[in-house]
Formats: C-alpha cells, structure tokens, sequence
C-alpha cells in the first residue's frame, strides 16, 4: 500500500527518509549490533545522539550560548505547571494572552500557581483574531508574559514577537517550531512538544535563558525543576532515548533541506497556496482574519455542514487523511507541517476542486 497524505494536527507526518532511515538502523545502529532503543542512556552511543541533538538543535534555531536547552517529557502539557513553578521567582502574577484552546489550557494550569492576569483575550472574536498589541493590558510587575505562537486548533499564528519591555516573554511553539526564523534573544523560555514538526510524541523541547534557572519553588518535582534538569543533561531521569533519536533525525532532514530559510518558503508557498484555493471557492471558507492566518493549521468549512461526512469520506478514499477539524471547532483542518510535501497539499487543492464540482 502506497503511503498516504497525513493532515493530522499531531502526532504528524514525518519526512519519509526519517522513517527509512530508522528502519535501516532498528536493529543495528551504525555497527554497535543493537537497537537505539535499547541502549543506556549513559553509554558513549547514546552519548553520541544526544550530543548531536543539542547541536543540531542549536545550530538550526542560532540559540545564544546564554541558554539552556532542555529535553524533557509530559509535553507542552506538562510546561503549564512548570513555567510558573520555576519563574515567578517571589512574584504573585503573571501575565498570558487568550488566543486559543492551547492558551486557555496554559491559563488554567497557571491559575494553580499565581494569579493570572489575562493581558488579551480573543475570545469575543471567536478566536479567529489577536487582539491589537497597544491594547493589551501587560503589568510590569508580572513575572512574566505568556502567549501560544501558533494555535493548533483555531489556526491562529502570531507573525512578529510582541514586545513589553523588560518582562520575561515566554511562548508555546508547539505547532511551529522549525518552522520560520525566530530570535530566540527576545525570549525567556520558548518550549514545544515535539510532535508536529519535530518528530514523534515524547520529547518536549525547553529552551530557556540562563538568569531564569534556579530560583523554581521549592515543592516543585524535581523533574520540572529546570535547574536540575540542566544540571543533569535532561537525564534526571531516563530520558525517551529512542524519540530523542527520531527528533535528531528530523533536524539532521531540516539541515539537509536548507534549514529554516528553506523550510519557511516552503511552508508559506504551501499556505498560500491552500489559501487561495479556499478563497476563490464558493464552497469552501476560512473563518481566521487574514492578517493571523496559521502557516501550519489552516481550518476551512464547508457552506453547507450536511457535507461534511461526505467530503471526509470521498477524501479518505483518495489518500487524504485526518481532515476532520477539531470536535470543539467542527469543520475541516489541513496542518501542513514541514514534513508535509508541495504534492500533498496539491492533491488536496485538487480534490477539493472536483468537489466542488460535483457537490457544490
């Protein structure tokens, strides 16, 4: 059977030369008669990956030398709790911006740990906006300022870094990592599960700036604790060695591919291509104000919902899956991540044609 094009929102496609590679090397990693999945994680060859992983990574996203970078689990999930336990640093508030499902997630956890001060909400837009910058209500007194770069659901993306002076910018780069140029100066912390453009499930990246280490609650799990994380190479505990493996992999295919520069005309060729298509149909629409549309989420719906099943079906049968939007939006949803090719948002463009023409 010939592979298909996957839209899922994540766990994602991955580039297929990642996955021969992996095969080729599943039961024998470059001569050591064993398994990356079955090595210790404190041997020389694992060593050896991870060591490759921190500068693969470095090297890719330009991360200053006055940063960490850390390899953790419990996904961006997970960071909700730990952002605050680890920065607030005496402070009582800190500041998040409501953009999304993704947002409101990492409001909520937060509320368990301070007072959060909701500095911009986009939910009377539906969250098919982001609030103008000059009103957003930003206390210089916060901890610091939080915000969801790219929301997965709703496919709103933020197109330029926010600016609040001396605050601590912390951002969720789930569903975007990798996949543009980003100054990782003008940030506190950036973090991301690696599931969408980095690899598989079970490796969240953190990345976060030396003054903002060490200073975590002192009930904190000391697996969230970034200070000790850093000072254990992210091997406190055994780390998920073999996804570290397949994530190396992934940035090994970004640096192959022209790295970031490449892979951000890549993506916003695709986007814009998929976005014309939807534009020009009368079928078809894209609730997102154009001026935030995601580069890698691009929800659509169709004019009449009672076609819906029939699009998933005729377009599952076609080799397009995983186009079915989210239960709490409904409608369709394409993520076209880094490892999706030109060719599968180009069978889409052209199925969504045909029907269009058969069913409009």
């Amino acid at each position: 059977m010939s592979r298909i094009f996957n839209f899922s929102a994540g766990p994602s496609t991955l580039p297929e030369s990642v996955l021969l590679k992996a095969q080729e090397e599943f039961l024998d990693w470059r001569g050591t008669g064993m398994s990356v999945m079955e090595m210790s994680h404190r041997g020389k060859e694992f060593m050896s990956i991870a060591e490759e992983l921190k500068s693969d990574l470095t090297e890719l996203l330009n991360i200053p030398d006055n940063y960490k970078v850390l390899f953790l689990q419990g996904g961006a999930t997970g960071q909700f709790a730990a952002i605050p336990q680890n920065i607030l640093r005496g402070k009582e508030k800190a500041c998040y911006v409501n953009t999304g499902a993704w947002s409101a997630k990492a409001i909520k956890e937060a509320g368990n740990h301070c007072d959060v001060i909701v500095s911009a909400d986009a939910k009377d837009s539906n969250f098919t906006s982001i609030p103008d910058y000059s009103d957003w209500n930003v206390d210089e007194n916060a901890a610091y300022l939080h915000y969801t770069d790219n929301e997965t659901i709703h496919g709103v993306e933020f197109q330029d870094i926010p600016s609040f002076g001396d605050i601590p910018l912390v951002s969720d780069m789930s569903s975007n990592i990798l996949s543009r140029a980003v100054d990782i100066s003008k940030f506190g912390i950036i973090y991301a599960g690696s599931q969408k453009n980095m690899g598989p499930a079970g490796v969240t990246v953190v990345i976060v700036r030396d003054d903002l280490i060490g200073n975590a609650d002192n009930k904190i799990a000391s697996v969230l604790d970034y200070a000790q994380q850093a000072k254990n190479d992210s091997m406190l505990n055994t780390p998920a060695t073999y996804n570290w493996y397949l994530v190396g992999l992934v940035l090994k295919w970004v640096k192959e591919s022209g790295g970031i520069a490449a892979m951000q005309q890549h993506n916003k060729a695709k986007a814009d291509a998929l976005y014309q298509a939807i534009e020009k149909s009368s079928l078809y629409s894209n609730p997102v104000n154009t001026a935030v549309q995601s580069r890698m989420n691009i929800p659509f719906v169709l004019s009449n919902a009672e076609l819906d099943s029939e699009f998933l079906k005729l377009a599952g049968e076609n080799g397009l899956s995983s186009l079915k939007g989210h239960r709490s939006v409904g409608g369709m949803r394409a993520s076209i991540y880094n490892a999706m090719p030109a060719e599968g948002v180009t069978a889409l463009i052209d199925f969504m044609a045909e029907f269009e023409r058969t069913h409009g």
